[in-house]
């Protein structure tokens, strides 16, 4: 045999056990982070499952060939900044979060890391990103409309209590978001001459008895509650007092009616929470976020719970009823 024939058999018998080796290295498995500012990780949320159905329609499944690394603020909004540069220190490959606050600390924080927005406020207005077509930078995600859809809540609101005049708006003025909302509500209620009462509330505590009280004796007809990081934490609260006086109450969030409020007119959000799954995985497979444009919420849902408003003896008309996406009874 001659030396050149051994030397390619050698090279040849190399190279068959180098392929198999590499072949069996693992692959890397992505990581995304996702922050929170209520919940705790022993309850995710219906948005989170959302966003893990989604993932799983595409062939992600958490602890597998994909890792969620979960940092919950347990609403403190203080916690935020510290827990996006967890993440950032780990250099997962994309952020992910429903809170405005929390995309900002994120775009603060890292030029680099994909972040994929779920939000209601509008993310051009408030400087996200550069516009909703082209984002720019590392953002992109879903704008649920939530506080552009203030008039059509309170135009709901006075079909379903006839000669309404005054409502109460329950909000958190310390917060950016709740603070473009109260004035999108100003602005659609003075287009249907309708009064509003301010019913403002701040963290920690939200003393939520008085303002029903100082609602009462306003004589306000019906109450709009402006969702957030901490009204969110007392859903079930707020809805039972909406109750004990007898309140007509309209939710930012069909969550708020699962658990005893009277009506809402929002987005979908199991709908936006898919579709930003949609969203991680394209960059996943290496789409910029500054090619993904922004997407609005196509699909809005009224819900109505007939349970509460039999308890504050409210009948609302057949053809209300009719147009609502979901009634629970």
């Amino acid at each position: 045999m001659s030396k050149q024939i051994i030397t390619f058999a050698l090279g040849a018998m190399l190279l068959a056990s180098i392929l198999p080796a590499q072949a069996q290295q693992p692959r890397k498995v992505p990581r995304i982070g996702f922050v929170r500012v209520v919940g705790a990780p022993s309850v995710l949320g219906p948005n989170v499952e959302a966003f893990r159905q989604g993932l799983r329609d595409l062939g992600f499944v958490d602890g597998k060939n994909i890792v969620i690394e979960y940092r919950y603020a347990e609403g403190n909004r203080e916690r935020i900044p510290n827990l996006v540069a967890e993440l950032v220190k780990l250099k997962v490959d994309v952020i992910v979060s429903g809170d405005g606050a929390a995309i900002r600390a994120a775009k603060q924080a890292t030029k680099t890391i994909p972040i994929v927005m779920v939000i209601n406020q509008d993310p051009v207005s408030t400087g996200l990103v550069d516009s909703l077509a082209r984002p720019g930078g590392n953002i992109t995600g879903i704008s649920r409309l939530t506080r552009e859809l203030s008039g059509k809540r309170l135009e709901l609101l006075t079909e379903i209590v006839p000669g309404t005049s005054r409502v109460g708006v329950l909000w958190d003025p310390t917060a950016e978001g709740p603070n473009i909302s109260f004035k999108e509500y100003q602005t659609a209620a003075q287009a249907l001459k309708i009064q509003l009462k301010s019913l403002e509330v701040k963290p920690p505590k939200p003393d939520l008895e008085g303002v029903f009280q100082s609602a009462a004796k306003a004589r306000t007809a019906a109450l709009v509650v402006i969702g957030n990081s901490l009204l969110n934490r007392h859903r079930k609260q707020i809805a039972d007092l909406a109750i004990k006086h007898r309140l007509p109450s309209m939710y930012e969030s069909a969550m708020w009616i699962e658990t005893g409020g009277l009506i809402s007119y929002s987005s979908n959000d199991a709908e936006s929470y898919k579709r930003a799954a949609w969203m991680v995985n394209k960059i996943l497979k290496g789409t910029k976020p500054a090619d993904l444009p922004v997407e609005q919420a196509a699909k809005f849902e009224f819900v109505i719970n007939l349970k509460t408003a039999k308890a504050i003896n409210l009948t609302i008309l057949q053809s209300v009823l009719f147009r609502a996406d979901r009634v629970i009874k």
